[in-house]
């Protein structure tokens, strides 16, 4: 299946606490998204794996998504090297897509910054066709994304470009919410984290409605570039 945007996360809720709008948007204007995480989120203080595993899938649904993998790296310990590049090149051969959605390039969290770089450096290496990979016993042909962006996360990055999903919060917030055992519930008796507190639940809106604020409309989300944005004319930007 070829798809429009791929999106990876190093956790599942990545994506959609930082691009789920966007998502839930784009799916909206008719391109076919995907999300792949690369671990199971296994080393959180609330929840198993298997139960992010079960609000992962519900929360894919509930943005639309077409398909939602996990390639079930270590959560804490994956490694920027070939064996993980080469698994993260699969996934991109497999879905062929004009653009790829990652990981903030700098954030608290170490898996963050890790993941960003990984799925960055797979998708130039995913273009080389001496790098050979096989899925489900054939080999794949070489691909590589037009374009790669990076979300913003727990660090206020400046972002390069911002995109108005004014009308799709509600989404976002829904998919979020998707995981239970992760944010902020009062009557929950397990560990408090920094994402379990009613102030980060509330930043979901406040956030995005300050970048809002900055281009006029109620609600956005903001992305880091590699290269130069391009437009064919200044009529194009908003």
């Amino acid at each position: 299946m070829k798809l429009d945007i791929l999106v990876f996360g190093a956790h599942p809720d990545d994506v959609e606490l930082s691009c789920g709008a966007t998502i839930a948007k784009e799916i909206s204007l008719g391109r076919t998204v995907g999300i792949v995480d690369l671990t199971r989120g296994e080393l959180g203080t609330r929840g198993t794996a298997e139960i992010r595993d079960e609000e992962a899938e519900n929360a894919g649904k509930i943005l639309g998504v077409s398909v939602r993998e996990n390639l079930r790296f270590r959560d804490g310990f994956f490694t920027n090297d070939e064996a993980h590049q080469r698994e993260v090149i699969r996934m991109i051969r497999k879905y062929q897509p004009e653009i790829v959605i990652c990981n903030a390039v700098d954030d608290r969290h170490i898996d963050h910054g890790k993941g960003s770089k990984l799925v960055s450096d797979a998708c130039f290496l995913s273009g080389l066709i001496k790098i050979e990979t096989q899925e489900e016993g054939a080999f794949q042909d070489a691909w590589r994304p037009k374009l790669v962006y990076h979300y913003i996360q727990w660090k206020n990055l400046t972002p390069d470009f911002v995109v108005d999903v004014t009308g799709f919060m509600d989404i976002k917030v829904a998919s979020l919410m998707a995981y239970k055992s992760q944010f902020y519930d009062p009557d929950s008796k397990a560990p408090v984290t920094p994402i379990a507190t009613k102030n980060f639940k509330d930043s979901i809106l406040y956030r995005a409605q300050d970048l809002g604020r900055l281009i006029n409309t109620d609600y956005a989300e903001g992305f880091t570039v590699e290269r130069y944005l391009a437009v064919n004319s200044l009529g194009d930007l908003v």
